[in-house]
């Protein structure tokens, strides 16, 4: 009989030790998901302010060479044009 009451406590331990793990864990794995949520948002507002950045960049180097300075004429060039074929592709758009 005291096997059995000492089987019994044994488990009754185990269990209470299992179920604080248990919910120690689903704390932590709450914590871990908005951790990964905050990131994944700071990590799409990064990339959004690089692209951001890349679109000055390119256009203060059409500026540049609109200035006046011959360097990167051919891309700048290059580059007005494809802004013209957008612009026109939008006029057509806007018309059907």
């Amino acid at each position: 009989m005291s096997n059995t009451l000492e089987a019994v406590h044994l488990l009754e331990v185990t269990l209470q030790k299992l179920l604080s793990n248990y919910e120690f864990l689903v704390k932590e794995n709450q914590i871990l998901l908005q951790t990964n949520t905050k990131l994944q948002q700071q990590l799409l507002e990064n990339e959004q302010f690089l692209a951001n950045q890349k679109k000055e960049y390119e256009m203060l180097k059409i500026a540049k060479t609109i200035e006046g300075s011959s360097k990167d004429t051919k891309d700048t060039k290059l580059k007005i044009n494809a802004l013209i074929r957008e612009i026109d592709k939008c006029i057509v758009q806007l018309q059907e």
